[in-house]
């Protein structure tokens, strides 16, 4: 399978679940670096998994900073 079939192959399964936002292959990739920094916290380990030459490369797909956590969203008034 092409790179191109498994774009179209994501693109469908999206349009499926009814997902509008732009997902690909590279999406999966940083969904899978942010989530191992979440839970193992290994930059190091993670930079080796994506093969990425250095670890400032890796720190980019870190998104551990951007959760909201429980306390803020009750800081909000409506």
């Amino acid at each position: 399978m092409g790179q191109s079939d498994v774009y179209c192959l994501i693109r469908r399964r999206a349009e499926a679940a009814d997902i509008h936002t732009a997902i690909g292959c590279h999406r999966f990739r940083a969904t899978g670096i942010n989530e191992y920094l979440r839970n193992v916290r290994k930059l190091e380990v993670a930079q080796q998994m994506a093969n990425h030459e250095s670890a400032h490369t890796t720190g980019l797909y870190d998104r551990r900073q951007d959760q909201i956590n429980l306390k803020e969203v009750e800081r909000i008034r409506i």
